[in-house]
């Protein structure tokens, strides 16, 4: 089934961000060209500079340094969860579909179950916090145009390690405040933890 974010389901993952306007972050979004797949750009100078940083930057992330990037492009699949020591904020500049997941359900030996994920809807010109426990990966589009999607983080998150992370939860960190668990039907950088169990999900088909 899928569920729309304004829906009660997606209150356990996160809320809907209110009291911000985002529409300069959307008209910047649609001048970037739509790639053949997923672009992840953490930072990006011509969304930092405009006059919603400021918002975010004091209310949502309270002070603290933060980044505005974009995930765009076309995808239909989930192929690994990831999830933060933060909460993460998604601005839809297009519509777009969000699977998503709870860290507790991960399990002791770091495996999880795709059964236990759900997918909802945002519209463009919505944005959500996700919540620090909220699992998610890259959006799903909802259309063959593709689907533009505004990331806002604490700044730093997913830049490349400066050491080997090897034991226990520890090697799930793939980046900076970066923990990820990757499907094995999908290829993954050397080093992976590849610990997801059962299907590979599809908007298309499962939801």
């Amino acid at each position: 089934m899928l569920y729309r974010v304004e829906d009660k389901q997606f209150e356990k993952y996160g809320k809907i961000v209110k009291g911000i306007d985002f529409g300069d972050v959307i008209a910047e979004l649609k001048k970037l060209p739509m790639p053949d797949g997923v672009i992840y750009e953490p930072s990006i100078k011509e969304l930092e500079t405009l006059p919603v940083q400021k918002d975010l930057h004091t209310k949502s992330y309270g002070e603290l340094p933060i980044q505005i990037g974009c995930c765009i492009g076309h995808n239909t699949l989930l192929n690994a969860v990831e999830y933060h020591r933060s909460s993460e904020i998604n601005i839809a500049a297009t519509d777009a579909i969000l699977i998503l997941g709870m860290q507790q359900d991960i399990t002791d030996d770091y495996t999880y179950d795709t059964s236990k994920m759900e997918a909802f809807l945002i519209r463009e010109g919505t944005a959500v916090e996700l919540y620090a426990t909220a699992l998610h990966y890259a959006p799903c589009e909802t259309n063959a145009l593709g689907f533009l999607m505004a990331i806002v983080l604490p700044a730093g998150t997913n830049y490349p390690l400066e050491k080997p992370h090897c034991d226990l939860e520890d090697k799930l960190i793939t980046a900076k405040n970066k923990w990820l668990i990757g499907h094995p039907d999908t290829g993954h950088p050397a080093g992976t933890h590849i610990g997801l169990v059962g299907k590979n999900l599809d908007v298309r088909v499962d939801f």
